[in-house]
């Protein structure tokens, strides 16, 4: 019985920035435009942590 492409596991999404996107679907683009956007979301949401970190390191040493 033919496996049909609904059954078959699908391959994990990365990317690499730069890389040529010539050969890539729509389907592709855009669920990379996802990932990078939750990356995205990921990377300002620590950046935010470890800022507040700081100025309350900050706010310490200052007084």
């Amino acid at each position: 019985m033919p496996m049909e492409d609904d059954d078959r596991p699908r391959k994990k999404i990365s990317h690499e920035i730069g890389q040529d996107l010539s050969l890539l679907s729509v389907e592709e683009l855009t669920e990379r435009v996802a990932l990078l956007k939750t990356e995205i979301a990921r990377l300002e949401e620590a950046a935010t942590k470890k800022r507040a970190s700081r100025d309350a390191a900050n706010s310490i040493f200052k007084s």
